[in-house]
């Protein structure tokens, strides 16, 4: 019994070790990844029902970054408040990388995932 006791206080603790929040440092980078990726992504963004080419999201996804100030502290709430949707009229922002169209929310979770990934196994 003690012995499963210590192998479950275990198991918890390195949950919360993996699954602890980035630094602010590691935040900085990562949303100015997801930044670059949509600037580079040489995909359609569609917002409030127009679309506008991967740069004219890239920079106005920076700029609502830059109004939002230190309220924004993770790159995944950076993607859940800014870049998910209009903030005037809440409907979500899309994007088309040559098929189908998709939320961009969706869209910069996958890239946010994989830059992690990727940061944890730098050989990949």
């Amino acid at each position: 019994m003690r012995a499963s006791l210590v192998t479950i206080a275990i198991v918890i603790g390195l949950s919360a070790v993996l699954s602890a929040p980035a630094t602010a440092g590691d935040a900085e980078a990562e949303i100015q990844y997801l930044l670059n990726a949509v600037g580079d992504s040489g995909c359609t963004f569609t917002r409030n029902g127009t679309d506008h080419t991967a740069d004219e999201a890239q920079d106005h996804l920076a700029m609502k970054y830059r109004r939002a100030g230190s309220r924004v502290k993770t790159a995944d709430a950076f993607i859940e408040r800014l870049a998910s949707r209009s903030s005037w009229t809440g409907k979500p922002y899309l994007i088309r990388c040559g098929g189908d169209s998709m939320q961009s929310g969706a869209w910069l979770t996958e890239r946010l995932k994989a830059y992690r990934a990727a940061a944890q196994d730098p050989s990949a």
